[in-house]
């Protein structure tokens, strides 16, 4: 399917809305009937129409058709934000006695999930380094039912053999869920690698305008029918329809954003390489990449999430670093208009910080929209500062 018609055209039926060319938000709690065989109907199954916005929404809807046709799969869920998404695909495909394979230090609410809320149904997590598929399979034990992925993580970039694993899984009935917020599906497509399930986190790339969150959840359409009459339903996570109308508008300008800010990131990237304070450089597609091999075979890009390490191994050098830039702010997330930095220190006690321990040194940048030469300029004065 064309990637213009998605992003332009795919579930927006002008015509039943006054051929609006933007849709319109359908922002309503309820859905009336004019039979009681139709609300009948409704009620045997809310995912084959519009009964209550807790479960379906024709705002939802247009979206929900546009992810689904970007990841290349049959469904889509769109949740509050990816961590809901995350949550309930896991618990929609568990019991109690399971056994999960993780990789290692998964996203913070991933982990908490695993390491405190599993537990309290008998259920197990092994986490692993996911780069070799002989890791995966050493970890898997009869229990084994379902495999967490993460290929990019968002701090090393440490990437997984995702068919291999993927095929390891379904000669085992195993369910696959990858987490693929760092390429989005315009740079990496998993289901084509065998995954069952795709998530994302339309906060970054999908919005791109830091104004809304959102989760993406793609797969089979009888996997998100599941999902979606449990867990989706009965925690009530589902995106509300304001929020998934700025994700629609988000999409439009997707592929611009991406391109711009791989083009940025490319700059940006050489320019800290050759830097004497810089002591090594993170990215997926950089040649000094441990698996840059396995980035180029898997991803078609990287875009704009790169870690770096200075050469002074001072706590206090990484803070006026960081502090000092201009133009470039400190938070969370990514995937933004915005250019935005984050030292790992900030989550370490600074009586745990350890210098030689080299993640503990890590600073994050994501560049943005703005000009290389702009982010450049910053990063540089606030080298001085060093």
């Amino acid at each position: 399917m064309d990637l213009s018609y998605i992003l332009n055209e795919l579930g927006e039926d002008r015509e039943h809305y006054f051929n609006a060319v933007a849709p319109p938000i359908m922002q309503t709690s309820n859905f009336s009937f004019k039979t009681v065989a139709a609300l009948g109907k409704a009620f045997e199954d809310e995912m084959g129409g519009y009964l209550y916005s807790r479960g379906l929404n024709p705002t939802v809807d247009i979206l929900r058709k546009k992810l689904a046709a970007l990841d290349g799969t049959e469904d889509c869920l769109v949740f509050n934000n990816g961590a809901a998404a995350i949550f309930a695909a896991i618990f929609a495909n568990i019991r109690s006695g399971d056994h999960i394979v993780s990789v290692k230090a998964p996203y913070t609410w991933v982990q908490r999930m695993f390491d405190v809320i599993l537990p309290r149904f008998n259920v197990t997590v092994t986490y692993i380094d996911g780069t070799t598929i002989e890791n995966w399979k050493a970890a898997t034990k009869p229990n084994t039912s379902f495999y967490y992925l993460e290929s990019p993580n968002s701090w090393d970039f440490a990437l997984q053999p995702i068919e291999a694993v993927a095929a390891f899984a379904k000669e085992k009935g195993i369910t696959t869920l990858i987490d693929n917020s760092y390429c989005s599906p315009l740079y990496q497509k998993p289901v084509e690698m065998g995954i069952d399930m795709v998530m994302q986190t339309a906060t970054k790339y999908i919005g791109g305008h830091s104004d809304t969150l959102g989760g993406v959840l793609c797969g089979s359409h009888a996997m998100m029918k599941k999902i979606f009459d449990s867990e989706y339903l009965n925690i009530g996570s589902g995106i509300q329809p304001f929020n998934a109308w700025l994700l629609i508008r988000g999409l439009r300008t997707l592929p611009a954003r991406i391109e711009r800010i791989t083009q940025t990131t490319a700059k940006v990237v050489a320019f800290m390489k050759q830097h004497p304070k810089v002591e090594s450089i993170l990215f997926p597609l950089d040649e000094s990449f441990p698996q840059y091999a396995l980035a180029k075979q898997q991803m078609k890009g990287a875009c704009g999430l790169f870690t770096f390490v200075l050469k002074d191994p001072d706590r206090d050098s990484i803070v006026r670093f960081c502090e000092s830039l201009q133009h470039i702010m400190m938070a969370v997330s990514w995937g933004g208009h915005e250019s935005l930095v984050i030292p790992k220190c900030a989550g370490i006690r600074p009586a745990d910080y350890d210098p030689s321990n080299k993640e503990h040194r890590y600073i994050r940048m994501y560049c943005g929209l703005e000009e290389a030469d702009y982010l450049i300029n910053d990063i540089k004065q606030s080298f001085n500062n060093i």
